[in-house]
């Protein structure tokens, strides 16, 4: 049955060549089905392929949701869509599940979706249950079950291991940002923490007291969010930081270039979304691990129109590399987040 992807509409074509790369690194023969606008790509296998062989939930970049195809039902009858749907989940051996996902497409023709995805979720959820299928808590341990409508009659059924990651109905984080934010990009950081690290991670990584650089921060989003951690940031930029910001006695504004300020000593994060060519913001992020710098950074890589797959691979590929160079080993997540437009968002940390 393969695997569906949910993306952000208009990024298919990269996130059909991103499964399909991955497909062939690991040896899996396939196909992807795709088209632009639509928020979603289907990758065929020629042959069955297990769970455990899948990516995970962080492996892929461009998907914000991946899911397990366990049937596809193209004619469900609008006056009974569960009936059908609960046949195709005996035949394909259903016994336990931990959760229950009903979703959609993130699209302008998929939205109006919504609100079938509400009501038939109140409706199979008991009926899950029923079958004695379905946990009445939220078990973790468990298979996710989605059901994705792709129109009103057809929905695709899969499963997804959550393997350590808070799934979210279409993988989008629904995240609230205090209104006192000082800019809307503190809504993609806050982001980035949530889905990018688990809980123990956070819990380890971002502790009071530790130290960040934002470089170019203003007026002050990403070191509003490092700030309400109680993380001690040094901004760094030459426009103006939010003045209520200052005054929380844990942000330090220094009026400099974010791609040639150095820190006079070692930090434990740096946090950059500076809109600059990624090939140049993936080199001075290198920079900073190879001098020993900072463990923990966060960053932003702004993408082409055209080739947006291949450039990512590329400065991901020259970041990696100057980092083995230097003997510095350092390990690296990325997704492109529901707050990111036509950008990536990095989470990369050492040992060191």
């Amino acid at each position: 049955m393969g695997v569906l992807i949910l993306c952000r509409p208009g990024f298919e074509p990269e996130a059909a060549a991103e499964i399909a790369d991955w497909a062939a690194r690991h040896e899996l023969a396939g196909y992807p089905q795709a088209t632009r606008g639509e928020g979603w790509v289907r990758f065929h296998f020629f042959d069955p392929a297990p769970e455990h062989v899948l990516p995970g939930p962080r492996d892929l970049i461009f998907a914000r949701q991946r899911v397990r195809v366990v049937a596809d039902l193209p004619d469900l009858p609008r006056e009974d869509r569960l009936a059908p749907m609960l046949a195709a989940l005996r035949e394909a051996g259903i016994t336990r599940l931990g959760d229950l996902i009903v979703e959609h497409p993130d699209s302008d023709a998929a939205r109006p979706l919504a609100g079938l995805a509400r009501s038939f979720g109140n409706a199979l959820r008991p009926a899950l249950r029923r079958e004695g299928w379905l946990a009445e808590l939220s078990d973790p341990r468990l298979p996710c079950l989605h059901v994705c409508f792709l129109s009103g009659t057809h929905a695709l059924l899969g499963l997804s291991e959550p393997r350590g990651v808070r799934l979210w109905p279409q993988g989008i984080a629904r995240l609230r940002v205090p209104k006192d934010a000082p800019s809307r990009s503190a809504a993609k950081l806050e982001e980035a923490l949530e889905t990018l690290m688990s809980a123990e991670e956070r819990a380890r990584w971002l502790q009071p007291g530790m130290t960040a650089a934002d470089l170019g921060a203003a007026p002050g989003g990403w070191s509003f969010i490092l700030a309400r951690r109680h993380v001690r940031v040094i901004a760094i930029d030459n426009g103006p930081i939010q003045p209520a910001l200052l005054d929380t006695g844990l942000v330090e504004h220094l009026r400099a270039d974010g791609f040639t300020w150095q820190p006079p000593r070692p930090l434990d994060w740096m946090v950059c979304d500076m809109v600059e060519q990624p090939r140049r913001v993936a080199a001075r992020m290198a920079d900073w691990f190879v001098h020993g710098w900072c463990r923990h950074a966060i960053f932003n890589l702004k993408l082409p129109m055209k080739k947006r797959w291949a450039e990512v691979r590329a400065n991901l590929a020259d970041f990696h590399a100057r980092c083995e160079a230097a003997d510095i080993a350092v390990q690296t997540r990325a997704r492109q987040l529901y707050h990111d437009r036509e950008e990536i968002t990095v989470l990369a940390w050492t040992g060191r």
